[in-house]
């Protein structure tokens, strides 16, 4: 049996529909339900309550069908963000990692907000699908000034005044 027949088979039996979706939830609930001990973090209730969300997100069909929406598009935005770190960190000195941090960090938000957009505007969910498409030129222009404008002043030099002979 090769992989393509597994992930088929799998898909027929509901695995990606409904197994990993609960299973995210419920670990997503139990590890909040752990690190803030709402409920006394009492285990047996904190793995409780997570099994009741993660059983009752499940009971209609919104959940399956956001994260067939959603986690492609997810897949994509971190390819193209792996890609654009690949090329960065190839040309780019230690000296100004931290700018081009920064500017990763408004690109990953920018391609959140349109994985997260184009999610809901499937389900037309609230207006809060944007017409990114109209505005994609300007958002990505915006990010690349103010990612050249963190880089320039994050690798700029400390500000301590330098004695004869130094450069």
């Amino acid at each position: 049996m090769d992989i393509q027949s597994l992930l088929l088979q799998w898909q027929s039996i509901g695995v990606f529909d409904y197994l990993l979706p609960f299973l995210l939830i419920f670990a997503l609930v139990f590890g909040i339900m752990q690190k803030t001990s709402l409920l006394g973090g009492e285990k047996p209730i904190n793995v409780l309550v997570a099994l009741v969300v993660a059983l009752l997100a499940l009971q209609f069909d919104f959940v399956p069908l956001f994260f067939r929406e959603a986690f492609p598009r997810l897949g994509i935005g971190l390819a193209i963000l792996f890609c654009l770190m690949v090329l960065l960190y190839l040309f780019v000195d230690s000296s100004s990692q931290k700018g081009v941090n920064y500017g990763l960090l408004a690109i990953g938000a920018v391609i959140g907000i349109v994985i997260i957009s184009q999610s809901f505007q499937q389900f037309n969910w609230g207006g809060f699908g944007l017409a990114y498409d109209q505005y994609v030129g300007w958002i990505v222009g915006a990010v690349l000034v103010i990612g050249v404008i963190i880089a320039v002043s994050s690798s700029g030099s400390s500000g301590k005044p330098r004695g004869p002979g130094q450069t």
